[in-house]
């Protein structure tokens, strides 16, 4: 026999339940799809003419920094990028609402402008810039006047080669939100804001 109390818990549970099963196809509903290069894109990542001296100009218009992600097909850190450190709400809130994000492929054929107006194929961007890990972010200043016409790579404020865990991640994007690239090192950066 079920008592009123036993009930009354069950409903709360299976309630619960669905709460959390409602979040969670909200978040594969708004969270990131497959492209047709087989890279997972975030809602929040820009659509660009891929002329980043544009995309730099358009993010500092808006007040906002601007940053790069390298990503390749099948790269599981890249899959944990987006599936564990954008799934956070502190992270996805964070980034979506300080950073334009362009997504490139490591070993993509589209034709990308860089900062001092050389056009060349994603992959060969990549090269020219010194990109060997995916995931890998370029945080660029905050301004056009400021990269000067430099090429990205000679350009970047910080750059996060490889997978950073959840809290390493947030610190980064807050390392160059903040400028803090201009007193010291990440290392000691980190340090600070995992103190709390």
């Amino acid at each position: 026999m079920i008592t009123r109390r036993r009930f009354a818990s069950l409903a709360a549970a299976a309630g619960a339940g669905l709460l959390t099963a409602s979040a969670t196809r909200a978040r594969a509903a708004d969270g990131p799809k497959l492209n047709d290069d087989g890279l997972y894109e975030e809602p929040f990542f820009i659509q660009s003419f891929l002329d980043l001296g544009e995309d730099l100009a358009a993010a500092t218009q808006r007040g906002r920094r601007f940053a790069i992600m390298w990503e390749l097909k099948g790269c599981p850190y890249c899959k944990e990028t987006h599936f564990v450190n954008f799934a956070d709400p502190a992270i996805r809130d964070f980034v979506s609402g300080h950073f334009d994000i362009l997504q490139l492929n490591l070993i993509g054929a589209r034709e990308v402008t860089d900062f001092d107006g050389k056009a060349m194929e994603e992959r060969e961007l990549a090269r020219r810039w010194g990109i060997r890990f995916t995931p890998t972010f370029m945080f660029f200043p905050e301004t056009p006047e400021a990269v000067g016409g430099r090429p990205g790579n000679e350009a970047e404020v910080a750059r996060m080669p490889g997978y950073f865990k959840p809290p390493h991640f947030l610190a980064m994007f807050h390392y160059v939100e903040d400028k803090a690239y201009e007193q010291g090192d990440f290392r000691g950066y980190l340090k600070r804001f995992l103190a709390g």
